[in-house]
């Protein structure tokens, strides 16, 4: 077979494929005339009688997909005469592989050094685990096996291969339910099925699932689970690669809707095919993470039998049925829930209050699934259930471990149906990363943290008001509901109260509990949608926002769970200057609820005495500043903590009618990125420079406070991100004078603004793309218009709309820029000095911006 050849053929096995969906054919196939191909060339080269060709890795398996690694092995023999002469011909393999277009993946290697590579690297030692003879010396591939075989130590591999487990699972966030999963290596992946058979290989246990149920490790009912759950993950895989034209195996979003097409799923008028094949996936991988955990289970107890005899009580009165073994939550009668239906609940309430155990038992599991017909109406109607589920949610310890665990065993859906509505559920925004149902159970997680000694070093603040808050079970609560009822169309804010106040009648929850419950479900968005859209230091803002909270408790669950909820879309959208606005918010509204009136001037002499305060600790006395303070108006010291104005101050006292650029840059106080100072003879088009040098230099903008003082200069603070630049192996310090340099250089040269160059929208924004909008309003005493504006996020998309107001002389007064994950949700406060006087300049400003929004 040639290369000519060899493609004809590939294409012909993937045309039968699109057609059948055969996948194990295809993978079949696809080694086969890889193995020919490789055959012929090892031929050409004369090696057959000196050395030998061994696949390894996936190719071993004899399961290839369209572009996997084809890893090979060239077993050498001990060194001889030869070696030079085999050397020659095996570089030449090599190259005429790469030649036909082959991106094959090889080691050259002797017995001797296979055994002690393998023993260094457990990467090496899997990867030799599934070697398979091709061709060339047989007596070399025999001799290799057998000495791979007596040196390997079964007990060591399988703890080796369960910590990678562990670590690669970390590295995806210990979940399935990522929107953009990857089908070989997150959690319930192809990975996890391969976990298994390279330990029950390296046991002698058997190399299929068909082996491991003659050994009596599997029931089956899971072995038809494994064998139909691996054809649909590895039917998934190869037909990524297919669509994809190269090796890709995350399932991304702009591939979902093809992929739902070539495994035969069509739109229907109540789902998108995405959201079918998505469904699809998690729950396989669901079922795959399950059965990865029960065989692990039952093969370490066959690996290490004695610790597998030795079991512990559970101490208490009512736990009588459960034991400890190897670390598990174990039971004592396989058919306990058959017979007792009522202990299914209690096993999560006994494994919350077992710190030392770690999962539940391959028996547990087992027995869940088979009582699953036990889990019906009556059962969830059962008081002692309700009360097991609440005595659940109020333990100190545990809790977000076993709510893990009952999503994973169905349990929990099967006790609250509106959950397992969502079990699965895509969302189609820009900001998530998790499904529904896996977004739910990290804020919970994440409320639970905040009660959890050995995480108040995270948000100390949310730990000392939760620390004090009067029943903190009712925030687990709280979050279990705050978003259970999307994907049902119409506000789910809404549609969750219904939801929740049964969830608190059926549970005997007070009137007072029910409210606060029900109230936190409808207005769990409230809070950032405040703090991130509008301006907090306006007194009147938070004036209305306190009316709304009513009281000190209400204001605490909502920021608590606000909290919670933002940190738990994504690892992306959080940041410390998000946390910071919104304690800024809770510490001003309970001030008004505490009987305090927004006095705009009692907290100006509270900011000022303050700031005078930290200034004499630099020895800097109140008349040396007198001067600028008197060029400053009463927003700056409003709209600035004390601190600030102190370093403002600091930097700026002796050079108030500076005729040169004065920047000034520290690490941020909230914690993240960097805060800069720009103070300059006020220009039209300065924070479109500003926003060019920020941009252009890969820096995101978080806030930007803009001022003009009383004698004409701008004094303007940012908080923009740095630690891009500094992973990339900088230092904050060389970052901060390199932005003062660079941005006082770029603000002293009065060249023309150089044109936008608006990068390209990320994968996420192309497949759920957002309609710009603009939104121009003004103000009740008609000094300020305020420009609201939400839009997918690129590099440059800043830059650009200020280009625009500084073309039409629009002044900036303040800017606070809000990005949720690919969206930004901005809004401007502008000068109506021009926008007033001209009804027509709104009209040709929000036609400009819009165009240039989707440009």
């Amino acid at each position: 077979m040639d290369v000519k050849g060899l493609h004809s053929a590939r294409e012909t096995a993937y045309a039968e494929f699109k057609k059948t969906q055969a996948v194990g054919k295809l993978t079949k196939q696809l080694s086969k005339l890889t193995d020919q191909l490789l055959t012929q060339l090892w031929n050409k080269c004369e090696l057959n009688n000196l050395a030998t060709l061994v696949a390894v890795g996936g190719y071993g398996r004899g399961g290839l997909f369209p572009y996997s690694d084809i890893d090979i092995l060239i077993l050498l023999p001990n060194k001889s005469e030869e070696s030079e002469e085999v050397s020659k011909k095996v570089e030449q393999f090599i190259a005429n592989c790469w030649d036909t277009g082959l991106e094959i993946g090889s080691s050259v290697r002797t017995v001797a050094e296979c055994i002690s590579e393998s023993e260094q690297d457990i990467t090496v030692r899997t990867s030799l685990l599934e070697a398979r003879y091709l061709c060339g010396q047989k007596s070399s591939f025999k001799e290799f096996a057998k000495t791979f075989e007596a040196a390997m130590d079964p007990r060591s591999f399988f703890q080796a291969k369960l910590a990678e487990q562990i670590q690669r699972h970390y590295k995806y966030q210990n979940t399935p339910y990522s929107l953009e999963p990857n089908c070989k290596e997150s959690p319930g992946g192809l990975r996890d099925l391969q976990v298994i058979s390279w330990v029950s290989k390296a046991a002698l246990l058997g190399n299929t699932f068909k082996d491991l149920h003659e050994a009596g490790l599997i029931t089956k009912r899971e072995l038809t689970e494994l064998n139909r759950n691996q054809r649909l993950l590895e039917t998934l895989r190869a037909n990524l690669h297919l669509i994809a034209g190269r090796r890709q195996d995350v399932i991304a979003f702009d591939l979902q809707s093809p992929l739902a097409h070539a495994m035969g799923i069509e739109e229907e008028s109540s789902r998108r095919a995405s959201e079918a094949i998505m469904r699809r996936y998690y729950w396989a991988a669901k079922a795959v993470t399950q059965l990865n955990d029960v065989l692990l289970q039952n093969i370490e107890a066959l690996l290490f039998p004695q610790e597998s005899k030795t079991t512990h009580p559970i101490p208490g009165e009512e736990n009588q049925f459960f034991i400890e073994r190897q670390g598990v939550l174990d039971i004592t009668d396989p058919q306990l829930f058959q017979r007792y239906p009522e202990q299914i609940l209690r096993t999560f309430l006994v494994f919350a209050q077992t710190a030392s155990v770690k999962s539940l038992s391959a028996t547990i599991f087992r027995a869940l699934y088979n009582a699953r017909t036990k889990m019906d109406s009556k059962w969830r109607a059962n008081p002692i259930n309700r009360a097991l589920f609440i005595e659940i949610l109020k333990q100190p310890e545990g809790v977000s471990r076993a709510f893990h665990l009952m999503n994973r065993s169905s349990v929990l859906g099967r006790y609250l149906p509106a959950f397992r509505k969502i079990v699965g559920q895509m969302q189609h925004d820009l900001f998530h990363v998790y499904t529904v149902d896996q977004h739910i159970l990290m804020v919970l997680r994440n409320v639970r943290r905040f009660m959890v000694l050995e995480y108040t070093h995270e948000f100390p603040f949310c730990s000392s008001l939760i620390a004090r808050f009067e029943k903190p079970w009712l925030l687990v609560i709280a979050a279990l509901f705050h978003d259970i009822a999307k994907g049902r169309g119409g506000d789910h804010s809404q549609l969750g109260k219904a939801d929740m106040r049964k969830f608190a009648k059926e549970h005997g929850l007070d009137k007072k509990d029910t409210e606060l419950l029900v109230w936190l479900v409808a207005e769990h968005l409230n809070m950032s949608q405040v703090a991130q859209k509008q301006d907090i230091t306006d007194p009147d803002v938070v004036k209305a926002f306190a009316k709304k909270m009513g009281d000190e408790r209400h204001l605490t669950a909502l920021y608590l769970l606000t909290v919670a909820d933002v940190r738990g879309t994504s690892p992306k959208v959080w940041n410390a200057w998000k946390g910071k606005l919104l304690e800024d918010l809770y510490r001003a509204t309970l001030r008004v609820l505490g009987g305090a009136k927004p006095d705009a001037s009692s907290e100006l002499a509270q900011h000022q005495e303050e700031s005078r305060a930290k200034l004499r600790l630099y020895g800097i006395s109140d008349s040396s500043y007198e001067d600028l303070w008197k060029q400053l108006d009463v927003a700056f010291f409003l709209r600035q903590d004390s601190s600030d104005i102190a370093w403002l101050t600091r930097h700026l006292y002796n050079k108030v009618n500076t005729e040169q650029p004065i920047v000034r840059a520290r690490l941020s106080p909230v914690g993240e990125g960097l805060q800069v100072a720009i103070y300059v003879k006020d220009q039209e088009d300065l924070f479109a420079r500003i926003c060019a040098y920020f941009e252009r230099h890969g820096f995101s903008i978080w806030d930007a406070r803009i001022h003009t003082t009383h004698h004409g200069y701008a004094l303007d603070s940012f908080q923009i991100s740095g630690s891009n630049l500094v992973d990339e192996g900088g230092s904050y310090r060389d970052l901060i004078q390199l932005v003062e340099f660079e941005l006082t250089a770029a603000l002293s040269n009065a060249e023309p603004l150089p044109n936008p160059s608006m990068g390209r929208l990320s994968r996420q924004s192309r497949i759920f793309p957002i309609q710009p909008r603009i939104h121009m309003t003004p103000d009740d005493r008609g000094r300020y218009y305020t420009l609201a504006l939400s839009a997918s996020d690129r590099t440059g998309l800043l830059y650009t709309i200020s280009r625009v107001l500084a073309k039409h002389q629009v002044s900036i007064h303040s800017a606070r820029i809000n990005t949720l994950g690919e969206r930004v949700e901005d809004v401007l406060l502008l000068d109506a000095a021009n926008l007033g006087k001209n009804p027509k300049l709104q009209i040709q400003l929000e036609t400009e911006l819009l165009e240039a929004l989707s440009a």
